[in-house]
């Protein structure tokens, strides 16, 4: 196939070597103009990526526009590339002009070599077949070879006609460092996605992998660092331009210099955008770590460094958009936009906020978005890690949802298991899809986080560290993760304020007997002068208002009166909140209150309230935990929490937030 290949392309040579260079211009941009039409997916692919740079800035009319422009030039560019290596040293320096020759002349008379980082702007063949004619020094470039070796042996001969000398990557850079320390200028690519070896900096806004390569090359040797670039100045007409030496400065490193040469090329590119090579996936996701803060290099914005375990020093940066493209809209496409699917559950909401935080610090340029239900948004809102919380009414089918997150997102990250969260995001066409396997939903994940399965005689884990396993598979460093806010001292002078919590959504099995509440209210009431706040929905009503009726003591009736924002303010006038294993318990755990909750059905080795300084209270019997909505037998785990233990409970945990015991007003 190779040789194939060869015959072909030879034969597209001598088709366009026997045309004048305008001719070769013009049917290439001919052809570049009808590729936009006809390939799709490399339309697709120009259209993200210009909108990525100027979404903010171009309408989508003019990204077209721009889009339909960089097929032309760059086909035209391409068929011209073939024909230049068959002119003579006049017929390209009539074709290309150069800019900028006295920042080589300037080095070449104080001595020494440069490092020139290019890029694909324009006709980089045009530097190959000019920059020996100009530069007035030995000239070389890094160049990594073809997979066809027919053809990629035709064009080292081409390119090393007029003394441009090759040196193979593959082949390392030692004789590359001893050509410049001779005095040569040493071409460098360096626009190209790098992998997981590469920087991870801004560029257009948004984190690119960057080769360090030219940064490295110039600390390494003392050679002179500046930049080049050929743009398109007409039909089958370039303008060579040598940008000024970039002055390295005290003790910057490589990291820094690539930021730096990042935000210059980016300039270099808004000066004429149709002439770099947008069909390039400059921004690719990586797979399956798209969070970067664990990759090789890490991260570098604005001279501040990310690395994650190489044993190097931990630099925290604030991410700084690249010049010219102000984060001023938090849905611009510079941004990397993660949706995350919430849970439908409040105390799964909450467990999961812990792997919500390590995802959003896995990217200092992440938009994180969440889509939840309507019901559970306020809480999200409060969440300073989210940056936009997008409702799903009550009543919205799978096909409105998926509109409203349509084409708006780089990667989705399900945390529930449902089938329907998937379908949401396959239809919304989000490229990247991650989520756990099960409910025949695989087929609609693209990305699947697969964990071994646990061993019967294994401890059970805490449900958190399930949303942080799936976050970690991502890229997350997950390390800190759980932090827990402060609970903080009370005066023993003030009568406490305790919440109380009698109802649990998902059934009868998890509540606690009404009649016990009461009695445990009055008693606390008794020793403390509390006050009570009652919590829950409207279908605990009947329940609520028999533990009133019984306790008689001074309480405040908040069932069915709150919003979840209102509930959130009520929880953190609370000392304390009794509960059932509900929502609320591991909302008030995230707001810091204090929680003695009450287990039976469930396990609170897998779904407790997180974080230190909260009482579990929980009697195994042999038939818990049975995860039942209703208990189908007598309700023995529940019933052997007695009235007396859950009071002590109470009374210990005001004592420890009054440094002493707990006095009576």
């Amino acid at each position: 196939m190779d040789r194939v290949a060869f015959a072909l392309y030879r034969a597209l040579s001598a088709l366009l070597c026997a045309l004048p260079l305008t001719a070769v211009f013009r049917l290439g941009w001919a052809l570049g103009s009808l590729a936009y039409w006809v390939a799709p997916p490399y339309r697709r692919l120009v259209l993200h990526n210009l909108t990525i740079a100027f979404g903010r800035e171009k309408s989508p009319a003019e990204l077209r526009a721009l889009a339909r422009k960089h097929f032309a030039t760059l086909g035209a560019n391409i068929f011209s590339s073939i024909k230049l290596p068959t002119l003579s040293r006049a017929e390209i320096a009539a074709v290309v002009t150069i800019e900028g020759l006295e920042t080589i002349q300037a080095g070449n008379a104080a001595g020494g070599g440069f490092v020139m980082a290019i890029s694909h702007l324009g006709s980089w063949e045009a530097f190959a077949q000019s920059s020996p004619i100009y530069f007035g020094c030995p000239v070389g470039t890094i160049f990594q070879a073809l997979g066809n070796p027919h053809i990629d042996a035709e064009i080292r001969r081409d390119r090393a006609r007029l003394g441009l000398q090759l040196f193979e990557r593959k082949a390392g850079f030692i004789k590359g460092c001893q050509f410049m320390r001779e005095g040569g200028a040493l071409g460098v690519l360096m626009d190209q996605h790098a992998g997981d070896a590469g920087l991870w900096c801004p560029f257009f806004g948004r984190l690119a992998s960057t080769s360090t390569l030219p940064a490295t090359l110039a600390l390494r040797t003392g050679a002179r660092l500046a930049s080049a670039a050929v743009y398109t100045a007409g039909v089958a007409r370039w303008r060579f331009v040598v940008f000024p030496r970039m002055e390295l400065r005290a003790g910057e490193d490589a990291d820094a210099i690539t930021v730096r040469l990042n935000a210059q090329l980016e300039d270099q590119i808004r000066h004429q955008p149709e002439d770099w090579f947008w069909v390039h996936n400059r921004w690719k996701t990586p797979r399956p770590k798209f969070l970067l803060a664990t990759y090789k290099r890490g991260i570098c914005v604005a001279g501040a460094a990310v690395n994650s375990d190489r044993g190097m020093v931990h630099r925290e940066p604030a991410f700084v958009p690249a010049p010219h493209s102000p984060a001023t809209n938090h849905h611009s496409r510079a941004h990397f936009r993660i949706l995350l699917r919430a849970s439908n559950w409040l105390g799964d909401a909450v467990m999961s906020v812990p792997a919500v935080r390590a995802i959003k610090r896995g990217r200092p340029e992440a938009h994180v978005s969440v889509l939840t239900p309507a019901k559970l948004a306020d809480f999200w809102k409060s969440v300073a890690e989210v940056d936009e919380v997008i409702a799903i009414e009550a009543g919205e089918n799978i096909f409105a949802v998926a509109q409203k997150i349509r084409r708006n997102f780089d990667a989705a990250i399900l945390l529930p298991n449902s089938l329907r969260t998937a379908l949401e995001v396959w239809l919304a066409g989000i490229p990247r899809r991650v989520g756990v396997p099960g409910h025949h939903r695989r087929w609609l994940l693209n990305q699947v986080f697969a964990p071994k399965k646990k061993r019967v005689a294994e401890r059970p884990h805490h449900q958190v560290h399930d949303y942080l396993a799936l976050a970690e598979f991502v890229g997350a460093d997950v390390e800190g993760a759980l932090a827990f806010p402060i609970t903080n001292l009370r005066s023993p002078i003030t009568p406490p304020k305790i919440g109380l919590c009698a109802g649990a959504e998902y059934g009868a099995a998890k509540r606690w007997l009404p009649e016990r509440f009461a009695e445990t209210m009055r008693l606390v009431h008794e020793k403390t002068g509390c006050e009570w706040k009652l919590f829950g929905v409207e279908k605990d009503r009947p329940a609520a208002a028999a533990i009133l009726a019984t306790a008689g003591v001074p309480s405040t009736d908040l069932i069915g009166k709150t919003t979840l924002a209102q509930l959130m303010d009520e929880l953190r006038t609370c000392d304390l909140l009794l509960t059932n294993d509900t929502g609320t318990m591991h909302l008030a755990a995230h707001l810091g209150v204090p929680v003695v909750a009450l287990f039976g059905s469930t396990e609170p080795r897998l779904t407790g309230p997180l974080g230190p300084g909260h009482r579990i209270l929980r009697h195994h019997v042999e038939c818990s935990p049975c995860f039942l909505r209703e208990c189908p037998l007598d309700f023995r785990c529940m019933k052997a929490i007695e009235v007396p233990e859950v009071v002590a409970a109470i009374e210990a945990m005001l004592a420890l937030q009054t440094g002493g015991s707990v006095k009576r007003a």
